[in-house]
């Protein structure tokens, strides 16, 4: 019989409020976060309920603020990004510098705030604080050469990043923005955000924290004539409307979109290592812009395919990721936690269900009853992994990214077929394909419409200098890594425009 399990000593979301508190008074207020526009914490902005999608326990709501307030710390940051790109390069990196050294001594209060916030596992949470800090370092070492004859924008940069990696994905790229020598405005407004924008800002870098919805903020965020760039990360339907309005404007932009990143099996037999591949793949349910929701494999090989895939799937953990048997335990090793909320697992249940209405086969369903859960817990924002056979082609999920873990599989008989089915959603940001011979992979793998493709093995966003992008819907506008990402936020000589997914430019990635 499993023991019951109980709640880790000290990581109580009272404990990390409490904490947070105590390290940065001036950007908490009794029960809410504050908003950060013209170097001061304002008290401004409607908060809104919040729980956490752990056990559905209330946390803190981000505080909404208007159009016109958010207008106003927009021409605010304008002000604060005139003042710091004259500041010189070795100012910068040492304020930079100084906020990372602050970000590394609170890394495991940043990493619990994750955990309550957005659901993600001990492990992948204090990974995702840990890519942050260790990226920008790299930056900070290497910057000199990347901003050679190159100069900050006119005006800020402003991020609106998904809700999924606020530090490896948003702070990183503010904090090298800022290195860069643009000020830096972040749509956010939850706590982990709030703690690291707290630690940045003590350190005198430009730094702007403002809470709002897409309806009300993007007039001041994407249209506003002060913001120089606007670097977006999210869904193809919310994109493809920043996409327009910077299109219109001809302002510098990057914006990373969803696309359906497939995993292909042609002329295959290396079935142990793929079955190695198979459970990583479910790292944090999936939630995450590189994840593999989609394998096309050959009719003939979806025997063995089976035979590797489904064990893999069934070894898959999940379950609250504060949950231990002991005080002394160490928190546990989970593949993930909860989806992002109750309603966004209601909703790939129900897709799941019309799919199977409408043809699909279930090869996989998991349960919650093995999973790893206080008693009595609030599980509404979970779901187990599901496998199906053969989505219709009615179903969302035979061409949008679920952005949770359900995996479809398609069977294909001919290379055309298999090129088809893995270029399914017009673009994707990676892709991978498990084949013997070297060569019929590296000829089919120039069709993959992705912009990083695997051979046998999965690909990530990358980090430091590997390049990232997106091939069609999946992106718009500056590629990044490395040296473009200082590119896509300076301006050279020529105020030339840097390499990416525009509509008259391709640029092959490496």
């Amino acid at each position: 019989m499993a023991p019951t399990l109980i709640l880790k000593p000290g990581t109580a979301w009272s404990d990390a409020w409490q904490r947070c508190l105590a390290v940065a008074p001036e950007a908490f207020r009794d029960d809410r976060v504050l908003n950060l526009w013209n170097g001061t914490w304002q008290a401004d902005g409607r908060p809104l309920p919040a729980t956490s999608p752990v056990d559905g326990s209330p946390i803190a709501g981000p505080p909404r603020l208007d159009a016109p307030t958010a207008q106003s710390a927009v021409r605010a940051a304008l002000d604060q990004h005139r003042a710091w790109r004259q500041v010189p390069l070795s100012e910068r990196r040492a304020r930079i510098t100084a906020a990372l050294d602050a970000l590394t001594e609170h890394r495991e209060l940043l990493a619990l705030l994750l955990v309550w916030e957005i659901g993600k596992p001990w492990r992948l949470a204090q990974a995702d604080v840990d890519r942050a800090i260790d990226g920008v370092r790299w930056y900070v070492d290497g910057i000199e050469p990347m901003l050679d004859g190159r100069a900050p924008l006119d005006g800020p940069v402003s991020n609106i990043a998904s809700w999924n990696y606020p530090m490896s994905v948003l702070v990183h790229a503010m904090l090298v923005q800022a290195l860069a020598g643009d000020a830096v405005i972040a749509n956010g407004g939850l706590a982990c955000l709030t703690l690291a924008c707290a630690l940045i800002h003590r350190e005198g870098v430009p730094v702007t924290l403002v809470s709002g919805s897409g309806s009300e903020l993007s007039e001041a965020l994407v249209r506003s004539p002060e913001i120089g760039c606007v670097s977006f990360v999210g869904g193809r339907d919310t994109g493809g409307r920043v996409a327009t309005a910077v299109a219109d404007l001809g302002k510098r932009h990057i914006l990373e979109q969803e696309g359906l990143n497939t995993w292909g099996v042609w002329e295959y037999g290396d079935w142990d290592t793929l079955a190695g591949h198979i459970r990583k793949t479910f790292d944090y349910g999936k939630q995450r812009c590189t994840a593999y929701p989609r394998f096309v494999v050959q009719r003939s090989l979806f025997d063995s395919f089976l035979a590797a895939y489904l064990p893999a799937v069934r070894s898959v953990c999940l379950g609250h990721p504060l949950a231990v048997a002991s005080p002394d335990d160490p928190l546990p090793e989970l593949d993930f936690g909860p989806l992002i909320n109750a309603a966004k697992a209601k909703e790939l249940g129900d897709q799941v269900a019309e799919a199977i209405d409408r043809g699909a086969v279930p090869l996989h369903r998991g349960g919650l009853a093995d999973g790893h859960f206080l008693p009595g817990q609030d599980t509404s924002a979970y779901m187990p992994p599901v496998t199906l056979l053969n989505p219709p082609p009615s179903s969302p999920l035979h061409h949008a990214e679920p952005f949770g873990p359900v995996d479809s599989i398609v069977l294909v008989d001919t290379e055309a077929e298999l090129l088809a089915a893995m270029n399914a959603s017009n673009g994707a940001l990676v892709a991978t394909l498990s084949c013997d011979d070297e060569r019929t992979a590296t000829r089919l793998a120039t069709e993959i419409r992705a912009f990083k493709v695997g051979l046998g093995k999965p690909r990530s966003r990358g980090d430091r200098d590997e390049l990232f992008g997106g091939f069609g819907a999946s992106w718009r506008g500056a590629f990044v890594g490395g040296e473009l990402l200082v590119r896509a936020v300076t301006q050279g000589p020529e105020d030339e425009r840097p390499p990416g997914n525009f509509p008259d430019y391709h640029l092959m990635p490496a």
